[in-house]
Formats: C-alpha cells, structure tokens, sequence
C-alpha cells in the first residue's frame, strides 16, 4: 500500500486565483503488523512539518498580497527580499519577506518597512513560547526541550537558553501586569452591600532555594514565599514569590483575592506560621480579616521539645551532695511539655507560658541540656510574639474552621520543591527563581492558557483547543 498525502490550496469565494496541489508526504506499508499500523512518530513529524511549511508559505504570501498596496491606492516600491525564520510548534520555516520603501502619503517613520516582520516580531509563534513555558515550568529546561525534539517537528535543535529566555519573558510581563503596591488595601464603603459568602481562606508559608551565587555553607539558601488562596465553593489557586526580589507583593496576594470573588465585607481567615515578613504581607488586606497562628507549626514545635524532653536523665542529682533530687525529670518534663499542648489547643496561652516558665526553672536548677532549655526559651518567645493570634483551636475544630496551613506546606512541595530543590538538583539566582515560580504557579492553576489568549486574542482558549482534541 502507498498512501500519498496532499495539500489542496482554493482561494476564497470570488476571488481570483488557481485551485494548487502540493504533495507533502508519501507513506508505504507492506505487511500489517503491530509496528507498522497507523502512522509512526517520524511519519507524523514530517506529514505535520509539510503541511505548516505549506500553510505559512501561503499564509504569508496571501498578507503580502493584502497589503501591497498602500491606502492611496498607489503600490509600495520593492527595495529588496530577504526571508525571516519563523518559528512553530510544527516546524521552522524561512519565509520570503520583502523590504518596502514607505510611500509618500505615509512620512512617518523609517523610510524603509517590513510587513511580515511587523506580524512576526518574536519570529515565535505564542502557541510554541506557551507550550515551552509549561514544559519548563513542569521541568527542567533540558528536560523540557528533550520532551519538544522528541514529540514535534521543530526541524531544528532547542537550546535550553531559548527556553530559558521565553520564560523570563512571560514571568516579566506576568508581573507588569500587577497594579500599584499599596500598605492599606481597606477603603471606606458608604453603600449596603448584599450578604457576603463563606470567608476565604489564605495560608502561607516559606520554603527555601539553593543560591546560586554560594560563598559559604550559610548562605547556600534563600527563602520563597508561597500560599493558597480558597474559597468554599471553588478552586484553590497558588501564588508565590522571592521577598528580596518582588517589590509588588501585597499587590499580589490582594490580586488573587479579588480573583476569588473577595467582596468588602467578606470575612477572611490568614493561617501563617507568625514569621514578622508573613504578617506584614497579610496585613490590611480586608476589613474583617482575622489572623490565626499556623497549629501545624506550634505541634512542630512541641514534637522536638518532647523528644528533647525524652533523652533527658531519668534521675536528676544536685550538683552539691550528689543526691537525687528529682526521680523522673525526662517524664516530668515530657508530661509538662504535653500540657503545655493541652492548654495552647485550648487557646490559654497565659497557663501555657507558666508552665513552659515551670519547665525552663526545672532545666536550670537541675543543669539540664542546655540545648533544650535555649529551646523552652524560643519557644516561649514565639507564644509571647504571637499571641494575639492564637485563638480556641479546639473550638474552631469542632466547627468546622481551619487551624491549620496543611495546604500550604503541601504547595511548598508542589511548587518549590519538586522543581527545583528535591528532584531538580539545581541553583537558582533569587531573580530566576521569582521568575520560575510566576510560570509554576500559574500553570499548576490551570492559567496560563488564558494569559496566553488574553494576550493574543486570535489563539484558540484552553477549552476550544480540549474541545478540538477530543
């Protein structure tokens, strides 16, 4: 069997011009076998390169002859023709353009135009820049053009720089379009406002990035924020950012939560680990707002007391007579330690710092680690820095409310740490970094198909190219 494949160009409906037919593959098959049905890769790559070189030689061809003549109805003057490269997902084409001198009614500008490198400025195609950016915002940038050589007829070799590149460009524009920062986002509203809906929820968290500009084992790290944004009724949506890079984050955050559906009224819960750089970023945002400390990070901090509390002596001497003094000081302490617990669930935390007090007395009296005691006493420094915000965490469990930042930690692993620390074990500049996790956060939210078409309104929407491939 012999299967030719051709391309019939028609002209549009009363308009002048020949019917063409151009052959762009010739298939071959002999017996039937399970390598041999269908199409292989190799055939369906170059079938695809055939019929765009056909389609964009005649698509350019069609614009040029649109537009040659100026709107005086006089034909612009041909300098010279050269050709640009254009750039597909289904090949690399070099097509004719010529060089027009500007006609006379037109004295703006350079005497001297190009029309396809007007159309073309990028000499890439956005359906090529955003399936790049997705790729490498799922892997690695020579990972990700391993994956586009393999599957698409680009007819060339991708260097992970252009990847490289096409990312920076759209994580830049990404952020140009955030508005103004601000320090207060709360304005007065005169007029009644209907019933607001259930409050939404914003956890945040911090991970930490390999540098890659290292001078010492201590400053081998740098920190990322990232955080959640959900609401009862919909998608949770991710965000992130490098602090010492992004100069609009308060921006940010209040973005996405007018992405949310936030109203003036609406009540909206911040879940942070207490750190002063979260606060500031989750303050004035809303005028019902309330701030409540992360419960995951207080049990964190509670588990490494209590295992300190276990490897202390069972049996504690005074220093002065040798004789015992206190019979159980590792389980004394433990149990101390898992009061302490008890009462911040229940929101005391004026009982819970006496009792961390009782501990930190015990440890000095008894010359205990001093590795536990340096520990009790950060530990109480934390509960008196964040005490406003420790509210009845048992109460609010029974009700249903969060406590907790669990999604938080796990968007710290889906967004920092599967790209670019655990199994991409690479450095990362703090600007190149806050660029990653704008494309990483964006595409795990299912939005960057709709940037891509809001900026190029011709490219099909993300539900139009699902809807075609099914």
């Amino acid at each position: 069997m012999k299967l030719t494949v051709r391309v019939v160009v028609e002209p549009d409906a009363g308009e002048a011009g020949e019917v063409t037919t151009v052959g762009v593959a010739s298939i071959e098959r002999d017996e039937l076998t399970a390598a041999t049905i269908g199409l292989c890769l190799d055939e369906a790559k170059d079938l695809l390169a055939g019929v765009q070189e056909v389609m964009v030689t005649e698509q350019a061809a069609r614009h040029l002859a649109s537009i040659e003549q100026c709107s005086c109805g006089r034909r612009h003057r041909h300098k010279d023709m050269r050709s640009i490269v254009c750039r597909t997902l289904f090949g690399t084409i070099r097509v004719p353009s010529p060089r027009w001198l500007r006609c006379s009614c037109n004295p703006g500008g350079t005497k001297v135009f190009t029309p396809l490198a007007a159309v073309l400025p990028a000499r890439s195609t956005p359906e090529l820049v955003l399936v790049e950016t997705e790729l490498a915002a799922r892997m690695s940038f020579r990972a990700a053009t391993r994956v586009l050589e393999r599957l698409c007829p680009l007819g060339r070799h991708v260097h992970a720089a252009e990847v490289h590149r096409h990312v920076a460009r759209v994580a830049d524009r990404l952020d140009g379009e955030l508005g103004h920062e601000q320090y207060c986002f709360i304005e007065p509203v005169d007029e009644p406002l209907p019933r607001p809906d259930l409050p939404l929820v914003v956890t945040v968290d911090g991970g930490y990035v390999h540098s890659a500009t290292q001078t010492s084992r201590r400053d081998g790290w740098f920190q990322a924020i990232v955080g959640t944004v959900s609401r009862n009724d919909g998608p949770t949506v991710r965000f992130g950012y490098v602090p010492t890079v992004d100069t609009h984050r308060r921006r940010r955050l209040f973005e996405h939560l007018q992405a949310q559906g936030m109203t003036p009224n609406q009540q909206v819960t911040f879940l942070t680990d207490g750190g002063d750089d979260v606060q500031d970023l989750t303050a004035f945002m809303n005028e019902n707002s309330e701030h409540i400390l992360d419960w995951f990070h207080i049990t964190m901090r509670l588990t490494v007391l209590r295992q300190l509390a276990r490897s202390l002596p069972t049996a504690a001497t005074d220093p002065d007579d040798d004789h015992v003094v206190a019979a159980d000081l590792a389980g004394d302490t433990d149990r101390s330690v898992e009061r302490v617990k008890w009462l911040l669930w229940h929101g005391n935390v004026h009982r819970a710092r006496q009792r961390l007090n009782d501990i930190r007395f015990d440890l000095q009296a008894f010359a205990a680690d001093s590795k536990m005691l340096r520990l009790v006493d950060d530990f109480d420094r934390y509960l008196d820095h964040n005490s406003w915000a420790i509210p009845n965490y048992g109460e609010r469990h029974r009700h249903g409310e969060p406590i907790s930042s669990a999604p938080a930690e796990a968007t710290v692993n889906a967004v920092i740490a599967k790209r670019m620390v655990k199994k991409q074990q690479m450095r990362w500049s703090p600007t190149g970094a806050h660029r990653m996790l704008q494309v990483r956060c964006r595409t795990l939210n299912r939005q960057l198909a709709n940037d891509f078409q809001r900026w190029h309104p011709r490219l099909p929407a993300d539900d139009e190219r699902a809807l075609a491939a099914a």
